[in-house]
């Protein structure tokens, strides 16, 4: 059995393709990437993987039985026939599963809902695609708020409009996990699963970072307006404002939902006190 991953110079899909060469049984696994060269170091043979390039992708995904599609990076727009490129190429080599990585959050009223849109409509073409199928649903990555510490140290807190919301995080080392179960598992076919772990609050969140990394942060609430013009002062117009509907997300309980971790990965998701207490090592 061969199983492609694709976007394997990104950071999930690199810990997708890793884990599954450490937990193989005896599959084939293989990447793909837009640029091959900047995937290297993973131990696997690497094709060319663009998106945007149909008859590449359906080259690639010759002698493949199983695809894991990491979701794309572009605007929403685009994004959606970039993914439909690689359905339809995974269909034209005779793929016969296909796995998908979505996210969680609500398609209408927040300024994150159109890249959720292009994400449910990615998950209605693989669905109607007449391939084997599982879909997860990420949680939202921790990892940025740790990159972040510096800082959140030189501020002396966390400041957003989350307010006490809770948001169910996740780690790409966990859904790294979670995804190699659903590509080799068949029992996990024709289903779509949450994949994150205990949701908490920003102020947890600044407790676990006080804890990992010796700081004094506190939490500060924002309006959804101050935070998204913040946002967009460091990160510029398109990304300012995803930034900003997803913590006005938080902030709306979206992401205080239940998880099916457990039951895809066969164990819980680790816990912020295993994960931060990991960061101090």
């Amino acid at each position: 059995m061969m199983i492609a991953v694709t976007a394997v110079s990104g950071q999930l899909g690199g810990a997708i393709a890793r884990n599954l060469v450490k937990t193989s049984n005896g599959e084939t696994i293989i990447g793909l990437a837009r640029t091959p060269e900047n995937a290297k170091g993973l131990g696997i043979e690497v094709r060319p993987g663009d998106y945007g390039q149909p008859e590449q992708l359906r080259a690639s995904l010759n002698g493949v039985d199983t695809v894991l599609l990491v979701s794309g990076m572009d605007a929403p727009d685009a994004r959606i026939q970039q993914h439909r490129n690689v359905i339809e190429a995974a269909k034209a080599a005779g793929v016969k599963k296909i796995v998908y990585t979505s996210i969680q959050g609500v398609e209408e009223g927040t300024a994150f809902s159109p890249v959720v849109q292009s994400n449910r409509q990615t998950e209605a073409d693989v669905r109607a695609s007449g391939l084997a199928y599982a879909i997860g649903r990420n949680g939202i990555y921790i990892e940025p708020d740790v990159d972040y510490i510096e800082s959140y140290k030189a501020k002396g807190e966390i400041a957003n409009s989350a307010d006490a919301g809770k948001c169910g995080y996740t780690t790409r080392s966990e859904l790294a996990h979670a995804y190699a179960c659903l590509l080799t598992n068949d029992t996990f076919n024709g289903q779509t699963f949450n994949l994150w772990g205990t949701p908490i609050t920003q102020t947890e969140l600044a407790g676990y970072l006080n804890s990992a990394f010796g700081a004094s942060l506190t939490y500060r609430a924002m309006t959804p307006e101050d935070f998204v013009a913040d946002r967009v002062a460091e990160l510029g117009d398109f990304i300012g404002p995803i930034i900003g509907g997803i913590y006005e997300g938080i902030h709306l309980g979206i992401y205080d939902e239940p998880s099916n971790f457990a039951e895809i990965a066969g164990r819980p998701h680790q816990s912020w006190d295993d994960y931060f207490g990991s960061l101090t090592g």
